[in-house]
């Protein structure tokens, strides 16, 4: 049986994100599917890696849940106009996940749309 390495596509970095490739990115960068969520803060909002991961046994979501809250999360990204912020973000940051601790991105929001997804 012949294996082969896995094949990287590079996406134009103004690509919509896709579930897919978030979790490959996480996965590649820190060998695990950790938590993401969107938080807004004193009228910012942010993009948070978690320190917990679904690989975790203690992990509080089934993996169709972490999958559906992925793709949820993804498509409010994206409608957003944050894809390649949080793409650049995700395969450059040189912090990682650490217990008690989440990595976050302030994202800067374009004008227009935006405003609608903060209400």
């Amino acid at each position: 049986m012949l294996l082969r390495a896995p094949v990287f596509v590079t996406l134009p970095s103004d690509a919509p994100l896709s579930s897919a490739e978030v979790l490959q990115i996480l996965r590649q960068r820190w060998q695990a599917s950790y938590d993401l969520q969107l938080i807004l803060r004193r009228g910012r909002l942010y993009f948070q890696v978690m320190w917990g991961y679904l690989e975790q046994q203690s992990f509080p979501m089934t993996a169709d849940d972490y999958t559906a809250r992925v793709e949820e999360l993804v498509a409010n990204l994206n409608g957003l106009g944050v894809a390649a912020q949080v793409r650049h973000w995700l395969t450059t940051t040189t912090d990682k996940p650490r217990l008690g601790k989440a990595m976050s991105l302030a994202l800067d929001l374009p004008e227009g749309r935006a405003s609608e997804f903060l209400l």
